[in-house]
């Protein structure tokens, strides 16, 4: 069977098993049952509920008083299935426990005011996402219990008193640290007809479809891209207020979730202000993983191909130490045919990454060393569920050794940046990657990001455990710590620390988080400008512009950047020609996805005739 049908066995399994949920107004009582029906996966903006609540359709709309019975939950450790639990839901307030008994003695394992979260709902399959800004909660319910949540958010939901009374759901601007102002709510779609090179960021608005059991996360839909030729954008300017601003959500009544997606699509066609951005770009970010490249040069000379994959494990965790303090302001989305180099003699590597693809938006990176290679092409796909944002990676990492002839290749984790539109935003990573060697099955290593626990404490933060396996499955080395501290293996010959962070920069917060491997990516000096390509990320001048300090410069110049791609692509189009990459090629892996190698051609060029002497291609000016 194939995964999708396996999907909706599983979905429909779990649904089987709510049981008799209790409705208890303040003056009636009512039961019901869960329909076994099948679940479905697609997202719809749902306005018929809203039509009978205001009509007074079938359904007895009366204030509820309290609600009590089971719901499924997604479950937060291993990230994988669904827990069946007891809730009571009253005056807004959601509580929940193992059983009814813990309920009513106040044992209860979770509590949220639903009317302060975002809540997304898909009646199709009986999905509740509630997204309380520092947890998400997933859950599965039956008919009535998403009837009578509704009821609850119309009756406690906090309401906007200056907006008309009946509207379902809105969002409040508190426009704020930036210069620009706008005196009007958000234009429509077509109140401009612009087009945003630097909004390719794929967005999904968070939505209730099923959870996939590898990662713990909604299945990613069709991705927001930039809007073709003929689709309007949304002006800068004309929605400053929406990107400077603290996003305030009010719900009145039913929530269909219709102007939520309507903004998320609009901030996906959005160019983004300079001032949100930092001074280095995602394809720099690509080289920030080899900040700790000597795992790799230690992994090459360790004999024991399990001591060997302990290292190659630590070093797939060190590549997402640099987000602790990264979470204030996104890199700069590197335009079609932008490139990177790296030449790093002290630590034995020479890096060369590329944007590769707009459509969606794929930066590809190669490395090279005496003692490894190591490469990736990276696609983020964001989901946005009102006051969190995940970031959900595509594409695979890989390593080679040829000492041992070992190829290594693994996934990534999603990245969860919470209260993502509020000063109190923080980030943490969750999920479960798996390391093979494609060369050899001697071993295979497996970690997890341990998602934070709703009653966990500030030191049981950004944990992650993992473990070597032999070929029949038996745990040969254990190792574990904090992705952001350092990790500790207890089974090595002498027990050891093998990996921590270099210590931050004085002042590291004031520039950006940045580390000092960081603050190095955009240094351009007088010997090494003659021999870039044009194309460089160090010659980009609205990210000098930035980094320079010149804020309004950087934004203006950015606009032109932009533009002129626009222009480009318009003249591309009209010839029947796309962009072919400089220095990588589409292949196929093993497993037949998808994948950008390097061509091998970069370092030639630079070496001879120089990339002065090359007929290059023009990004700025």
């Amino acid at each position: 069977m194939d995964s999708h049908g396996s999907s909706l066995n599983r979905s429909q399994s779990v649904a089987s098993g709510l049981e008799k949920t209790t409705w208890k107004p303040s003056h009636s009582r009512s039961s019901s049952t869960l329909s076994s029906r099948q679940s479905r996966q697609d997202w719809e903006v749902i306005d018929d509920l809203q039509v009978d609540m205001q009509t007074g359709g079938e359904h007895d709309m009366t204030i509820p008083g309290l609600c009590e019975g089971y719901l499924l939950k997604r479950r937060k450790w291993p990230l994988k299935g669904w827990h069946k639990r007891y809730f009571v839901l009253e005056a807004g307030i959601l509580r929940y426990s193992r059983n009814q008994q813990d309920v009513s003695r106040g044992r209860v394992q979770g509590s949220l005011d639903v009317s302060l979260a975002v809540m997304s709902i898909n009646k199709k399959s009986n999905r509740i996402d509630l997204d309380a800004g520092d947890i998400l909660y997933h859950m599965k319910v039956n008919d009535q219990i998403l009837l009578l949540f509704v009821k609850q958010i119309n009756s406690y939901g906090t309401c906007d008193l200056d907006s008309p009374a009946h509207t379902p759901f809105r969002f409040l601007m508190a426009g704020f640290l930036l210069g620009r102002h706008s005196s009007h709510g958000p234009p429509s779609v077509a109140d401009s007809a612009a087009e945003y090179f630097d909004a390719s960021d794929d967005v999904l608005c968070g939505s209730s479809s099923e959870v996939s059991d590898e990662s713990g996360l909604s299945d990613g839909s069709t991705p927001n891209s930039e809007p073709e030729e003929g689709h309007g954008g949304l002006h800068v300017h004309e929605v400053s207020a929406t990107l400077t601003a603290t996003v305030v959500f009010f719900s009145h009544n039913f929530i269909t979730f219709k102007e939520t997606l309507f903004m998320c699509k609009d901030l996906a066609r959005v160019s983004m202000p300079a001032a949100l951005n930092e001074p280095v770009n995602l394809l720099q970010r690509l080289c920030e993983e080899l900040e700790y490249s000597e795992l790799l040069d230690t992994a090459s000379n360790t004999p024991d191909p399990y001591q060997r994959m302990v290292y190659i494990a630590a070093f797939a965790i060190s590549g997402y130490s640099t987000a602790m303090f990264r979470n204030r302001y996104k890199p700069f989305n590197p335009v079609l045919g932008e490139t990177y180099e790296c030449i790093r003699e002290d630590r034995g590597f020479r890096l060369i990454s590329e944007q590769v693809c707009h459509h969606p938006p794929i930066s590809a990176c190669h490395a090279e060393s005496e003692n490894y290679s190591f490469w990736q092409d990276q696609r983020w796909k964001n989901k946005f569920w009102g006051k969190s944002l995940e970031i959900l990676p595509t594409g695979m990492v890989n390593v080679t050794l040829p000492r041992y002839g070992d190829h290594y290749e693994w996934n990534k984790v999603v990245t969860c940046i919470h209260n993502v539109l509020s000063q109190q935003r923080y980030l943490e990573h969750y999920g479960e990657v798996t390391i093979r060697n494609l060369k050899s099955n001697v071993c295979t290593c497996k970690i997890t990001f341990v998602k934070s626990r709703y009653w966990g404490s500030e030191t049981n933060k950004n944990e992650v455990q993992g473990t070597v396996l032999d070929q029949s499955g038996s745990i040969i080395h254990r190792f574990g710590g904090l992705w952001h501290e350092g990790i500790f293996c207890d089974t090595l010959p002498t027990p050891k620390c093998v990996w921590k962070p270099n210590p931050q920069p004085k002042d590291h917060l004031v520039y950006y988080g940045f580390s000092t491997f960081a603050m190095e990516l955009n240094e351009l000096t007088p010997d090494l400008k003659p021999l870039l390509p044009p194309s460089d990320s160090r010659l980009r001048p609205d990210q000098r512009l930035l980094e320079d300090g010149k804020v309004e410069e950087s934004d203006m110049k950015k606009d032109e950047i932009e533009e002129f791609q626009r222009e480009r692509r318009k003249e591309l189009s009209k010839k029947g020609e796309e962009h072919i990459p400089r220095f990588f090629k589409k292949a196929k892996d093993a497993c037949g996805r998808d994948v950008w190698l390097t061509n091998e051609t970069y370092w030639k060029l630079r070496e001879n005739p120089g990339f002065a002497k090359t007929e290059n291609l023009i990004l700025w000016s």
